[in-house]
């Protein structure tokens, strides 16, 4: 990441991949499923993606100097056992994302009248193999397949006479919060921001930007773009909802791949299927480079030696670690934040410890913010763990706002605590590196 010749994105080019980064299945079945219930409200997360975007105008140029990933730019500053939970951390997030490609998929397969179980443990296993073949550069055929998704919604909304529903739902936005509670919009709103601004899958674009004033330009116009895009499944589910088109007692995971067949006659005709085809294929290559990704961390981390059967069983576990969280089920976009917000609980607050020596404010030991990292890290899975067995077991009602609290709190104790022993034994080796 480091070679300056990488840098050759423009404004254009970085915003269409920092949407594309964000703008998948998750977001799309997942606010469809939310507005079912919630309407216009259903684009909170969608929205906090966008704010998000703005908000990394703040780091951005930080990121585009130091080049480095976060966990590489901690580690080198204060040991590579900080790289190594960050990695870790990062990696366990990917798990939540790998386990909402899995249930999307089933989901849009139970369209076409395939049971999901089935579907679910059919998909980890093509995951899994296509995750291990060299197949990155089709990527961009997801995303065009995505696009066409897009199309089809707003041609949908034509059909359905919906497009002034959709201009007036930004403005109809705020109001429609009032149904949600407090807490569950501060704790999707707050977790999505701020894993936006320190999440590797932007990071690795905005470095690329060639020059100061591209990436500004690219980050407004990828913010501005999410947010456009942020209302179009919920208007589209509402406005189909107001139609009847919706059948009885659909599960909301499904109301977009079944508003998409019906707008191509039906589910058992060409045109349906193919629309229903070009949801699938996308959730096929979502799926396998997150656990592409999640593999590869693996053994960047160098937690496992490399060799065939290695890269074979880490696969294999992986894929299976996502599938088990898929079985367990729930909100789609409630699984994605709840695991955003494992990761940003964890990395918060070892990272403003970074930012704040960085701009010369205050200097945290090394030992206080591997001890932050440390015990951060551990509340924050801890309670990830405990939420998805016990999903009752929360506090002000929101998951995510319960984890981050634990997390963060325990990380920023265990900072304060690390650097009171470090000024208070001022002659040990306490916090040399190791």
């Amino acid at each position: 990441m480091n070679n300056s010749e990488n840098r050759k994105l423009g404004t254009f080019s970085l915003a269409a991949l920092l949407v594309s980064a964000h703008y998948g299945l998750g977001f799309l079945l997942g606010t469809g499923e939310k507005a079912l219930t919630l309407g216009v409200a259903g684009s909170l997360y969608a929205v906090s993606l966008g704010l998000g975007t703005i908000a990394l105008l703040v780091l951005a140029k930080f990121y585009w100097n130091e080049v480095e990933q976060i966990w590489t730019l901690l580690g080198n500053r204060y040991g590579n056992q900080v790289k190594i939970l960050l990695g870790l951390m990062s990696w366990s997030s990917l798990i939540g994302i790998e386990s909402v490609q899995i249930i999307a998929g089933a989901f849009i397969l139970k369209v076409l009248g395939i049971p999901v179980l089935p579907s679910m443990v059919i998909l980890t296993i093509l995951f899994a193999i296509v995750s291990l073949l060299p197949v990155e550069k089709a990527s961009r055929i997801f995303q065009g397949l995505l696009l066409f998704n897009i199309l089809a919604l707003l041609y949908g909304l034509w059909v359905l006479q919906g497009l002034p529903d959709y201009l007036r739902s930004p403005l109809e936005f705020i109001p429609s919060l009032q149904q949600v509670n407090p807490p569950n919009i501060v704790g999707i709103s707050v977790s999505t921001i701020l894993l936006v601004m320190i999440d590797m899958k932007y990071q690795q674009f905005v470095v690329q930007a060639k020059d100061v004033r591209s990436l500004y330009q690219g980050c407004v116009l990828a913010a501005i773009l999410l947010l456009l895009l942020a209302f179009l499944p919920s208007s589209v589910v509402v406005v189909a909802k107001n139609a009847g088109i919706l059948p009885a007692g659909i599960d909301g995971k499904e109301t977009i791949p079944y508003i998409l067949s019906w707008i191509g006659g039906g589910s058992n005709q060409p045109i349906g299927m193919i629309l229903i085809a070009a949801l699938i294929v996308p959730a096929l290559g979502v799926g396998s480079s997150v656990l592409r990704m999640q593999n590869k961390t693996v053994f960047d981390l160098g937690i496992v030696p490399t060799s065939t059967k290695n890269r074979l069983l880490v696969g294999v576990m992986n894929a299976s670690l996502g599938l088990a969280v898929a079985l367990k089920g729930g909100s789609i976009i409630n699984l994605i934040v709840l695991f955003y917000s494992a990761y940003v609980s964890a990395a918060l607050i070892p990272f403003v410890a970074y930012i704040l020596l960085e701009v010369g404010v205050y200097t945290f030991s090394g030992f206080s913010v591997r001890s932050s990292l440390m015990v951060g890290s551990i509340a924050a899975l801890g309670m990830l763990i405990l939420i998805l067995i016990m999903p009752d077991f929360v506090f002000l009602g929101s998951a995510e706002l319960t984890l981050m609290i634990i997390g963060i709190g325990f990380g920023s104790v265990g900072l304060l605590a690390g650097q009171i022993i470090e000024k208070s034994l001022p002659e040990s080796k306490v916090g040399e590196e190791v």
